[in-house]
């Protein structure tokens, strides 16, 4: 019999984690199971990229750089793999030239030695620096196709994308199906064509949203496939990766028997099982595996920031109309699969064409960037009509963004200055501007404090704004209230995140408290007052008292969901008074600012 040893990429140091409960693994539960990790014989780990970055200076206040160099030490015969976003890198936009060099470089010399590299719209103009910079480093690129359905996309442009990733000197294919799309049979036809034409090893990245993804995953070995991305079984499953321990049993004595140990598997399944109580606190209804995935095509982490968002705003029943909004913007927007950062553009315009009332009366930022050829190459004609809207008669850049930057790692370094101690906390500063000067100046101050982990008999930590210690029935309760809830008649209600408070005291006695805006904002009543549609934070006060606006003029910009968009003056008129500046936390309902 001929054999053929698949081997197996284990995620749960990353993207396991990022789609059950927000990222927020700490590094102190990685190391301790390393040592038994690294026995396994794992092709790779993935452990870095993705949100892990964002996570660790946003919420977890731990060096993502330090996180990579202890993993490195900790896991000294096993690959260390990352998700690199192409030009993008870990953020948002796309950076120029030198910053991919450079960050590609650090990654490598801190631990990587696989980087899947993709681009949000599979255009590969976006990548190539990217893989250039990989392969001078001395390491192992992997080119990745995102996957995703549409009148565009079929396995012939697929297979053509395999076939110029290895021109660009991939040493290897990877098939990324961030939402779990992908069925059987289809999986077969894709993996049968590509590896017909491309003689590169071939890895297959489905999640488990549908419950499609185990079967896929055996239809793709079936086909030729070489290497299948799984989690350890109690990170599996939903919106994460088929179990490791269910596909190394299943192929176990056939010809493709991974060799691992099962019994090995199982010791690191129950340590990691203990860890993720810890993190109860982030886990959502909206992981578990759902075939509605197939009509709506939201990965697992875009379901769980969604709701999210929503919950914040008393919105969650919502939930249903924006997902069903999700593939109009979509098609609107020419197809783009639903990876980071379109998935947030697409997403975050979905929640606003719902909580307006009236499709793309709030256009985001990103959507206008994007719309202007900022992210690249839509895979099919964008609508006209928003095209129009949203940018009217700007120009639209048909060549790589990239190519508009101008060299910026000297910049940023200036920039931040003395705060940064090496290149890697410029580069830290350049994936994160604000958030990461904010971590840098907490880590000089000698004050970082990550976010509190709650126990499991109380309540997730707040979205807090203001604390009160307040007696009902005679007992003493300290509630966080959030400033988020319902506008009422001239006040306030108020949604209340309560730690170990019993629930029939929320709900009996509490859920109709009043108050003003925990900020002494007031709330929005005439058309003069500028407010958002959103929770957000501020990222730019664009007006000031004194200053002359018109209609439809931009005065803010905020943040919402990763992503910025500019709050408009209803009225012509002059400035007033200005209740917010940067940085500030902002609600839906406030008076933000007062044109008269």
């Amino acid at each position: 019999m001929t054999t053929k040893k698949i081997e197996i990429t284990d995620v749960v140091l990353r993207d396991a984690h990022q789609s059950l409960i927000a990222t927020r693994m700490r590094t102190e539960d990685m190391l301790p199971i390393c040592e038994k990790l690294d026995k396994v014989g794992y092709w790779s780990l993935e452990a870095w990229g993705g949100a892990t970055f964002d996570a660790c200076i946003r919420f977890l206040k731990e060096d993502p750089w330090e996180r990579l160099r202890q993993l490195r030490k900790a896991l000294p015969n096993t690959r260390l793999q990352m998700l690199l976003r192409g030009q993008n890198l870990l953020g948002y936009r796309h950076y120029a030239d030198d910053v991919v060099d450079r960050f590609v470089q650090k990654a490598a010399d801190n631990g990587i030695d696989v980087f899947r590299v993709f681009d949000a719209l599979n255009d590969l103009r976006n990548i190539e620096r990217a893989m250039k910079a990989v392969k001078k480093a001395g390491k192992h690129a992997q080119g990745t196709i995102c996957y995703t359905t549409s009148p565009v996309h079929t396995n012939e442009l697929f297979v053509q994308q395999a076939i110029d990733l290895k021109k660009m000197g991939a040493d290897s294919i990877a098939i990324k199906d961030m939402a779990g799309l992908l069925s059987p049979y289809d999986t077969y036809a894709l993996v049968k064509a590509i590896k017909e034409a491309v003689d590169l090893p071939l890895v297959v990245h489905s999640h488990s949203t549908s419950g499609l993804a185990p079967l896929c995953q055996m239809k793709a070995i079936e086909a030729g496939a070489d290497i299948i991305d799984t989690a350890i079984s109690s990170f599996a499953g939903g919106t994460s990766h088929p179990a490791t321990e269910s596909q190394v049993a299943a192929l176990k004595g056939s010809e493709f028997d991974t060799g691992l140990d099962l019994e090995l598997l199982s010791e690191i399944a129950d340590y990691f099982r203990e860890v993720r109580k810890k993190y109860h606190q982030f886990e959502s209804e909206f992981t578990r595996e759902d075939i509605s995935v197939q009509i709506n095509q939201v990965p697992g982490g875009m379901m769980s920031n969604l709701a999210n968002q929503l919950k914040e705003q008393n919105a969650l029943d919502s939930i249903r109309d924006v997902f069903a909004e999700i593939p109009r913007v979509r098609k609107d927007l020419g197809y783009p699969p639903l990876v980071t950062p379109t998935s947030q553009i697409v997403g975050t315009q979905a929640v606003y064409n719902v909580l307006a009332g009236q499709r793309y009366k709030t256009i985001t930022n990103e959507v206008k960037r994007y719309l202007l050829g900022g992210y690249g190459r839509p895979p099919a004609p964008v609508n006209s009509e928003l095209q129009q809207q949203a940018i009217g008669a700007e120009v639209c850049n048909e060549g790589r963004p990239a190519d508009l930057l101008v060299p910026e790692f000297q910049k940023l370094s200036d920039d931040i200055g003395s705060l940064a101690k090496n290149e890697e906390d410029v580069l830290t500063y350049a994936m994160f501007p604000d958030l990461g000067k904010e971590y840098l100046q907490q880590r000089e101050a000698g004050t970082l404090e990550p976010e509190v982990l709650t126990t499991l008999n109380s309540s997730p930590a707040p979205v807090a704004a203001s604390e009160f210690l307040i007696d009902v029935h005679g007992e003493s309760y300290e509630v966080a209230i959030t400033g988020v809830g319902d506008a009422g008649t001239g006040k306030r209600k108020l949604y209340l995140s309560l730690d170990g408070m019993p629930e029939e005291v929320i709900f009996e006695s509490l859920n109709e408290f009043v108050a003003d805006d925990t900020k002494g904002r007031k709330r929005a009543t005439d058309p003069g007052h500028v407010s958002a549609a959103m929770p957000g934070n501020v990222v730019e006060v664009l007006v000031q008292e004194g200053t002359a606006v018109t209609a439809g003029q931009g005065v803010m910009v905020i943040e919402a969901m990763k992503m910025e968009m500019e709050v408009h003056s209803n009225v012509d008129g002059i400035v007033k008074a200005v209740y917010v500046q940067k940085g500030d936390r902002v609600t839906p309902g406030e008076i933000l600012i007062d044109i008269g």
